[in-house]
């Protein structure tokens, strides 16, 4: 197997761990993180309903480092979170390292006004 196969296999396993233990509801819905090589993506989920509620990226972002972007992201879901009156979120770092681009969109969450 390919290195970058085996890396986006063995993410894939832990999301589906992670996955396993952590779950959105209608009052306390998931916020779940996507990052590429280019861009990140932040989504909040609803999993009973199987819904979006709120999402963003950072593909409109035009200027700054990685970091920068991502706690670009990071207030942009906790603005649009506070306009569709959600406050409380389950974090989902999406098999992710809890560090760096992940980290900074937390980070930027919770600037913005929502709580983990």
């Amino acid at each position: 197997m390919e290195k970058s196969q085996y890396k986006t296999t063995m993410r894939t396993h832990r999301h589906k761990r992670l996955r396993s233990q952590v779950s959105g509801t209608a009052t306390r819905p998931r916020l779940a993180v996507f990052k590429s090589n280019k861009f990140v993506y932040a989504q909040i989920i609803d999993d009973e309903a199987g819904k979006t509620l709120v999402a963003t990226d950072s593909r409109k972002e035009a200027k700054g480092t990685p970091l920068e972007k991502a706690k670009a992201v990071g207030l942009q879901i906790a603005e649009k979170a506070i306009k569709a009156k959600i406050d409380t979120v389950v974090f989902d770092r999406g098999g992710f390292r809890y560090q760096g681009i992940v980290a900074m969109l937390a980070d930027g969450a919770r600037e913005g006004g929502l709580k983990f």
